[in-house]
């Protein structure tokens, strides 16, 4: 029997669940292919055969993957806009946090499990997983009186994406993108927020 090395069985399993999720994305990001079982437990430095304990099969821990990063995602962002001072400060701030992660390597990792494992996601499980994460956006945008919140969104996310796209093209690193970004976004929300004020 594996040695516990945690305080508890249950903290010792989820930590060993978060290391076999960490070595599959880790896998996704440097090859952009699915992960095998095998792979993946020589990734966390477990026995081939512990990794069934946790995932059926390939198929399962690629659905554990989709489901694991999104939140993850989401609640950086979240965070992130929580901390700001201001709403728009927090419009800011959730463009910063996805720029942050695109930087960091994450998008890729969301774009390669799109490729990969597309029959995971249902167009139901997208669109909440979407939901989740704009609608930090759109609080923030709201608390501004931003009329047609949902359209505004949507163009800014249309900025978020590009700038995206900038930095995984090695156009600009995370520095000039956000620095571009903001310098378009923020004129529009100060002066949303002076109105308000």
């Amino acid at each position: 029997m594996p040695r516990i090395r945690a305080a508890t069985v249950a903290e010792h399993r989820a930590a060993q669940r978060r290391a076999l999720l960490d070595a599959g994305r880790r896998i996704v990001a440097e090859s952009g292919r699915p992960p095998t079982l095998s792979g993946v437990a020589a990734g966390a430095g477990l026995a081939r055969s512990s990794v069934y304990e946790y995932f059926t099969s390939a198929d399962d821990l690629l659905a554990a993957l989709v489901e694991d990063i999104t939140p993850r995602w989401a609640a950086r962002v979240r965070a992130e806009v929580d901390a700001a001072g201001s709403p728009a400060e927090a419009v800011l701030a959730y463009v910063h946090a996805h720029l942050a992660q695109v930087a960091e390597g994450e998008h890729a990792i969301i774009a390669a499990l799109a490729t990969i494992a597309p029959g995971h996601v249902t167009s139901e499980r997208a669109r909440s997983m979407h939901d989740a994460l704009s609608r930090p956006l759109l609080e923030a945008l709201g608390s501004l009186g931003v009329p047609d919140a949902d359209l505004v969104a949507g163009q800014i996310d249309a900025l978020v994406r590009g700038a995206s796209r900038q930095i995984e093209e090695g156009t600009a690193d995370l520095d000039r993108a956000w620095a571009a970004a903001r310098s378009v976004l923020e004129p529009f929300v100060r002066d949303r927020g002076r109105a308000r004020g």
